[in-house]
């Protein structure tokens, strides 16, 4: 489908700059965008590619309007337009459509109105599947399980037993939600395992990205609360919780019983410890390690950046000689107060 400018600045709260009944059928970056095409600039880096695009319109803040050369809708988030006109323009299909032949459904499920289920996909008994639900081919539904309105799962996702997941949710292809804790005993050398008997209850507006695992409880639930973000490969242990609006990156991983709160953001590779508690509006950056409490908001990192070997190699050798190193500074201290006191 084709917008006007018009159209579109009405729908992202934009102001339009030139002509409102250009046409835009899609959206593309600053450098690739060719006719019918709107891009946007949020980074003051790309500035000068303003001058050069050969798309159609731009979405861009009023003081880059002197550098812009063609139609523009003007705002003061352009990136919040860029994301508003892609869900508007958004050509991806649905995860399934109507309930494939292939698919076995087990009679004791409750199935809403205008759910889709793939082929090959299996809905085992007392699943409850509410309005508008769609799921992809092969994912598996297991006992008890409910499914908010409007939620979609792409292909072979696996929901254990009794896993709740809310509306308007996604989940992104090979992801698996209730699987067991890691909880055993050790009992004389031998691990004996822990059946984990809770559940994970996922809110409303979450996402959650391809092969992403999130563990059932060992005895309370695992929390993931409304409008979480999760990106791909994640690990969410058994009865962590995690608050609302909390944004994860790629490969971060939360050990058991530990509560993250509100508004925190996570990039990747970051490692969580378990049994212990994370204030709301945290920032944590990439390869950072947590492993105590932390208990006021704020910027956190750890890690060292990469550098060449050999200046690695040094630093590791200086680091390793941190307590010699340590104690000799002590001993010229003790020494230096002992000539002031002479003196």
């Amino acid at each position: 489908m084709s917008y006007t400018l018009k159209v579109l600045a009405e729908k992202i709260g934009a102001s339009v700059q030139g002509n409102e009944n250009c046409l835009i059928d899609s959206i593309a970056t600053l450098i690739n965008a060719t006719e019918g095409q709107i891009a946007f600039l949020s980074n003051v880096k790309y500035r000068q590619q303003l001058n050069n695009t050969k798309a159609s319109a731009v979405i861009i803040t009023e003081d880059c309007l002197a550098d812009c050369q063609t139609n523009a809708l003007v705002m003061k988030n352009p990136y919040m337009g860029y994301a508003l006109l892609a869900q508007l323009l958004d050509t991806t299909p649905k995860t399934a459509n109507g309930i494939h032949s292939s698919a076995v459904v087990d009679s004791t499920a409750s199935i809403a109105i205008n759910v889709s289920i793939g082929a090959n996909a299996v809905i085992e008994s007392g699943v409850e599947i509410d309005e508008g639900v769609s799921i992809g081919a092969g994912c598996f539904i297991g006992k008890n399980a409910k499914i908010g309105k409007n939620t979609s799962l792409w292909a072979n996702v696996s929901i254990y037993h009794r896993v709740e997941i809310g509306e308007n949710c996604l989940i992104q292809a090979n992801t698996v939600i209730g699987s067991d804790g890691f909880g055993y005993a050790n009992h004389q050398g031998d691990w004996v395992k822990i059946p984990q008997l809770g559940s994970v209850i996922i809110g409303n507006n979450v996402e959650i990205g391809a092969s992403t695992t999130i563990d059932r409880g060992a005895l309370d639930d695992t929390l993931i609360k409304d409008g979480v973000i999760l990106d791909n490969q994640i690990q969410i242990a058994h009865n962590v919780v995690i608050g609302e609006n909390t944004a994860m990156a790629a490969c971060s991983v939360v050990a058991g019983s530990t509560v993250v709160g509100k508004n925190c953001t996570m990039a990747g590779l970051v490692g969580v410890n378990g049994h212990i508690n994370i204030a709301d509006g945290c920032v944590f950056t990439g390869f950072a390690m947590v492993t105590k409490n932390i208990t006021e908001s704020g910027v956190y990192s750890s890690g060292l950046p990469a550098q060449p070997n050999k200046e690695w190699q040094k630093t590791n050798a200086r680091i390793r000689k941190l307590e010699t190193t340590n104690k000799k500074i002590k001993t010229l201290e003790k020494e230096l107060l002992a000539l002031k006191a002479n003196s």
